[in-house]
């Protein structure tokens, strides 16, 4: 959850919005809104809506779309930097992609060193958001914090409580959603590239293992791609 002493890093203060930025380098490249969701692997609106700033993308989202745009994430989005590899709660900087009560915030508790792979954050999923379906390389887990969320793989819905957990290759079509009225808090790890501090690596097999928190034998519950 939020601590009272964490600081509020928001993305680009000062500088255009968000999606300002990345509709200006679309247009430089010369690209419809259909190019950058067809290769981007999102709808069309999505991407509009991102554009409008309608929409605040996922980490995971966003970095789609910055590689489509042959842009850093870097120059749209700069996440804290960690100058320790231990962190405490109460100075953990809470950052999110755009402005307002309604958008994801994260903490991240990884660190950057050669040869690193995992990426990890707890996120702060506000009631009633919902990610757009994605798939990308590298693995995640979802491990759920506090509250409930949805988490869709290849159109198969899972309901995650708190203490579940969810892991799976990210190369699956993926989404969720805070289906409740309260906020929801996830524990993420990924082996994608989401800060930009390197090149992400991790060859998952074809499988997603759920693991109940009211399992005590902590047996894994595996649902096969269709």
């Amino acid at each position: 959850m939020k601590t009272e002493n964490a600081q509020e890093a928001h993305v680009g203060v000062g500088d255009p919005p968000l999606g300002e930025r990345l509709r200006r380098r679309r247009k430089e490249l010369k690209l419809t809104l259909q190019t950058v969701a067809d290769r981007s692997g999102f709808s069309v609106g999505f991407i509009s809506q991102i554009e409008r700033g309608i929409t605040v993308p996922s980490l995971t989202s966003l970095i789609a779309v910055c590689r489509t745009l042959k842009v850093e994430v870097g120059t749209v989005f700069t996440p804290p930097k960690l100058a320790s590899p231990v962190t405490r709660r109460a100075h953990r900087p809470i950052y999110a992609l755009g402005d307002g009560d309604g958008n994801v915030s994260y903490e991240r508790l990884s660190a950057a060193f050669p040869g690193n792979v995992l990426r990890s954050t707890i996120i702060h999923e506000p009631p009633g958001r919902r990610s757009e379906p994605m798939s990308h390389e590298g693995e995640e887990i979802y491990f759920i914090l506090e509250g409930s969320l949805t988490l869709e793989i290849d159109g198969e819905r899972i309901v995650l409580e708190s203490g579940d957990s969810a892991h799976f290759p990210s190369t699956r079509t993926h989404a969720t959603w805070n289906h409740t009225s309260k906020p929801t808090t996830i524990l993420h790890t990924c082996t994608m590239d989401v800060f930009g501090d390197g090149e992400p690596s991790g060859d998952p097999d074809n499988s997603l293992a759920v693991t109940r928190a009211a399992s005590r034998r902590g047996v894994a519950k595996k649902h096969k791609p269709r």
